[in-house]
Parts: structure tokens; C-alpha cells; sequence
């Protein structure tokens, strides 16, 4: 089969800082709020291209939110961005009482999200986050595949009344979609088409799974792959066809197994259409600090994982026939 990944490889956080830049000129409305860490997140791109609109809030990420939900408040368009660790945890109160509950109009990008964040150490990964905004009322959680859906993404979220919350990983990652593509708030995207099992998966494990699937392709294996960028609200239609097309779902995520989308998935087969299910993610266990590929080894996260997952419910489903 003819390969889905672009040999180039784009940082998100790249795309993502020209494209806030971008909008911050376009726009009136929209500020940038930086907690300390605008070279790594690459916010610094407005500071230094629309300095006006560059708000630094240092080490201050509580008070980052509020000022955030404040200038939102006014009529103005916050975009607060920190690495996902810091957001999801250090502030969520802020963010559920202030800006969730009201339903403010503030974008929240949690930068170095999953494990793999450049050897920085596991106080500044991320593997929860997912679970704990998709918990709040009011919010959009979206997980984006490569840099051109970021910038698309940003173009829907700059229009979009409400909260919104984006992950974005460190790294460069495989082009999967060009210029033409339109991201649809809530809609997943059919990336190929498979007979025998379903790989549903977000964000940065979206050309794993397509790397996976062509190996399984070269084993005898015909795997549809789905992109779910929007975890929040959940494609469920999308699901629940791939369960009756297929028979046998299998979901890959760089986060936790439990919260995230795997879990999100699960609560739609257990309600709509029932089939067997096996989730690649980090298990229960606590994240630790060292080289991208070895990280991908030890929690089983890469694509081969996802090959040997797609193996093993495919038994599952083949036990039931």
C-alpha cells in the first residue's frame, strides 16, 4: 500500500506560534498569554512580531487563568499557553470555576503534552490531560495529528464562542493532511479503509497507527485507521460504524488508558453497539524521563505495540465467531 506519511516532519508548536501571530494581527480580540515558557511553546512569536498582544504572567499559572477568564470577560479572545502538565493540574480550578462554568471564550493549548517532551523530566509530562478536560462541562478538548490540522484547528477555535482546549506535542511530526484539508469540529477523519479491524486513534499516535497499519497491511491484515482529533465533543456515529463495518476496535493514545479517549470510545461501544476492545496507552503507571524511542518501548506506545494490540483482539474477536 502506498505510504500515508509525508517524509517531512513539522514541529506543531512551530505552527502553532506563526499561526497565533497571524491571528493576533488579523484580530483584534485575540492576546497571547505566556506563563514563562514562550521559546519552548513557541508563543514567543508574537511577542516578537505583535509585542501589544503578548501578555507574560510567569510562573504563575492560577493567576495566568484568571487573568485569562478576565480579558475573555471583556470581550477579548485569551489564547494561555503552558505546557499540558501545568495547565491540567496546576490550574484547573481556576479554569473550571472561571472560565469552564461561564463558558468563556478562552483557548487553552497545553504544549509538551504526552511523554514524549525532550528529555525534560517527568514533572513536566503529561499524561492526564485529556481526562480532566474532557470531565468539564462547556469544554472542547482537540488533539491535532500534525501541524497542518493545528493550523486549522486554530482557525476553527479563533471563530468557536467557548472554551477550548488543544494538546500539542514538542517534536516534529509526519504530514499527514495538506493544505486543502478542513477540519470539522467533531467529526472524525477516515484515513483508511479496513476490513478486519478498526484502529481509532488522536493526536501524535495517529501516524503510529497509520505506520502500523501498513505493517499489519504487509501481514495479511486490512486495518481502518480513524483520526479522532476532537475528543470533545466525541464522534459517536463514526464509532459506532466502524464497530458494525469491522466487528473489532482497537484505540492508540500518548496518554493515559484511563480517561482518555480509549475510555471515551469504550462508553460509546458498551451503550451503542458492543464489540470486543483493546487500548494502547500508558497503563497505570507514572511517566519517567529518557530518549522519545526508548519511552515508546517501555510503555508501549509505538507502532509496533499497536501492531501486537491489533494481533491480540483480533484473536478476541475471532475466539466469538
Amino acid at each position: 500500500m502506498k505510504s500515508l506519511l509525508s517524509k517531512d516532519q513539522v514541529s506543531m508548536r512551530d505552527v502553532f506560534g506563526e499561526t497565533l501571530l497571524k491571528l493576533s494581527l488579523e484580530s483584534d480580540k485575540v492576546y497571547a498569554i505566556d506563563g514563562d515558557l514562550a521559546n519552548s511553546t513557541k508563543i514567543d512569536a508574537v511577542a516578537k512580531g505583535n509585542p501589544a498582544r503578548f501578555l507574560q504572567m510567569g510562573i504563575a499559572e492560577q493567576n495566568m487563568m484568571s487573568v485569562a477568564a478576565g480579558l475573555a470577560a471583556t470581550g477579548l479572545q485569551p489564547w494561555a499557553a503552558t505546557f499540558a502538565a501545568f495547565l491540567s493540574k496546576r490550574a484547573i480550578d481556576q479554569i473550571q470555576v472561571q472560565i469552564a462554568q461561564p463558558k468563556l471564550d478562552v483557548k487553552m493549548i497545553g504544549a509538551y503534552s504526552g511523554l514524549l517532551t525532550g528529555v525534560t523530566g517527568k514533572t513536566h509530562q503529561s499524561l492526564e490531560d485529556i481526562a480532566i478536560f474532557r470531565s468539564l462541562a462547556n469544554m472542547a478538548v482537540l488533539a491535532p495529528a500534525d501541524s497542518t490540522e493545528v493550523e486549522k484547528m486554530m482557525e476553527f477555535a479563533h471563530k468557536y464562542e467557548g472554551p477550548v482546549y488543544m494538546r500539542l506535542a514538542r517534536d516534529p511530526y509526519p504530514i499527514i493532511f495538506n493544505e486543502d484539508y478542513h477540519f470539522e469540529f467533531g467529526k472524525a477523519v477516515h484515513l483508511k479503509e479496513g476490513t478486519d479491524i478498526t484502529i481509532i486513534s488522536t493526536g501524535t499516535q495517529t501516524s503510529r497507527s497509520l505506520a502500523a497499519a501498513e505493517q499489519l497491511e504487509a501481514d495479511g491484515i486490512s486495518a481502518a485507521v480513524i483520526h479522532m482529533p476532537t475528543i470533545k465533543p466525541l464522534d459517536k456515529e463514526a464509532i459506532v460504524k466502524a464497530a458494525e463495518n469491522t466487528g473489532v476496535i482497537v484505540t492508540a493514545e500518548e496518554h493515559s488508558i484511563y480517561g482518555g479517549l480509549g475510555s471515551a470510545v469504550a462508553e460509546v461501544l458498551v451503550e451503542e453497539r458492543p464489540v470486543p476492545m483493546l487500548r494502547v496507552g500508558v497503563k497505570d503507571l507514572n511517566s519517567e524521563s529518557a530518549k522519545n524511542d526508548d519511552l515508546l518501548e517501555k510503555f508501549e506506545i509505538s507502532s509496533g505495540h499497536i501492531v501486537k494490540r491489533v494481533k491480540e483482539a483480533l484473536t478476541k474477536k475471532n475466539s466469538l465467531i
